[in-house]
């Protein structure tokens, strides 16, 4: 597994709103000079961690993004699973899914370890122990 382009501009963009009092916005604009992320598809990234429940955007002039959650409620887990979806090394282990060959496939337990391990790290720290760390 390879994480996309786009959860690591959703993960530096929570991390820049983690950086700010909980409740104040940020412009959409500031985000991408700041982080240098293409704008365009900064807001792109911005509505899958709205519809992920991670942030909450606001119109208007004293519009933005803010975190929907406070930092230390937030990891990195949460951020990639709200634009990539579900954390699986391999389809086979996706929730709701069901292989065929799980009874006798050789690997199965050992790519289940794996997954199951990347998914406890990265839901080891919060945003805010994130930040902390610095």
């Amino acid at each position: 597994m390879q994480i996309t382009r786009q959860a690591e501009y959703a993960i530096k963009t929570m991390l820049e709103l983690a950086r700010l009092p909980f409740g104040q916005t940020l412009r959409t604009q500031e985000i991408s000079q700041r982080q240098e992320v293409p704008e365009v598809f900064l807001k792109k990234t911005i509505q899958l961690l709205a519809r992920g429940g991670l942030l909450a955007t606001q119109r208007g002039a004293q519009g933005g993004v803010r975190l929907y959650l406070p930092a230390d409620q937030i990891t990195v887990a949460d951020i990639i699973e709200a634009v990539e979806g579900p954390l699986a090394i391999n389809p086979c282990l996706a929730e709701g899914q069901h292989c065929e060959k799980e009874s006798f496939c050789p690997i199965r337990r050992i790519l289940w370890r794996a997954q199951n391990a990347m998914k406890v790290e990265l839901r080891r720290e919060s945003l805010q122990e994130i930040l902390n760390e610095q």
